[in-house]
């Protein structure tokens, strides 16, 4: 079994006010990096044997900030970690796209899994597709740390994807869950795939921000 810690990033400008990311590369803001700073200090006891980000700026920041407290420990980047890539919708507020891409959105929001965004700048994936992308790597970098254990920092998506395998929900329900930035969540790998163990953890966001300068 390779436990797996699996980290939402800290908080960038465009979540707050939820604008779509995508494979956009927004760095944390301010509030964000205070979210890394404690969620370091968090897992600073913790015994890793890897950590790996995605290699969008956001999640690196937030892997960097673990990485300092533990400085023996490997980092790696890894892209299959990244964000959804959602096409022309990058950029935009939900209204924006509702009002520019009405079928599309409606697509999207009915969680019609095989659907397209419209092509933009950068690439766009069905949901389908990104959770197979998601879940091939966890499980590719749990089997090149079997026994051990592992952080992964990534995004709100690709943390989707993991709740879903692990609870085996359909991917066309609706997520009825949350998904807070620097959130710590506990998988088990196997060869069955991967087993929830803790989901959500926040209480270091609660309890350290205050301490930091």
């Amino acid at each position: 079994m390779t436990s797996i810690l699996l980290i939402r990033h800290g908080e960038t400008a465009w979540n707050a006010v939820r604008r779509l990311q995508g494979h956009t590369d927004i760095p944390l803001n301010e509030e964000g990096e205070r979210q890394a700073l404690a969620l370091a200090r968090a897992l600073s006891s913790e015994k890793l044997d890897a950590i790996i980000s995605s290699d969008l700026g956001r999640a690196v920041q937030t892997a960097h900030a673990v990485a300092a407290l533990h400085p023996h420990v490997p980092l790696h980047a890894d892209a299959a970690l990244r964000e959804r890539g959602y096409g022309a919708f990058e950029g935009l507020l939900y209204i924006e796209i509702a009002e520019r891409f009405p079928i599309e959105f409606a697509e999207w929001q009915a969680r019609d899994v095989d659907s397209v965004m419209p092509s933009g700048e950068r690439i766009a994936e069905s949901f389908r597709q990104f959770n197979e992308r998601s879940v091939t790597a966890f499980s590719n970098w749990a089997k090149r740390y079997p026994g051990q254990t592992i952080a992964i920092v990534a995004h709100g998506g690709v943390l989707e994807c993991a709740y879903r395998a692990a609870n085996g929900l359909a991917l066309d329900t609706p997520r009825d869950f949350t998904i807070p930035n620097a959130s710590i969540n506990r998988f088990e790998y196997s060869g069955d795939g991967l087993v929830l163990t803790s989901w959500g953890e926040v209480q270091h966001l609660q309890t350290s921000l205050d301490e930091i300068g």
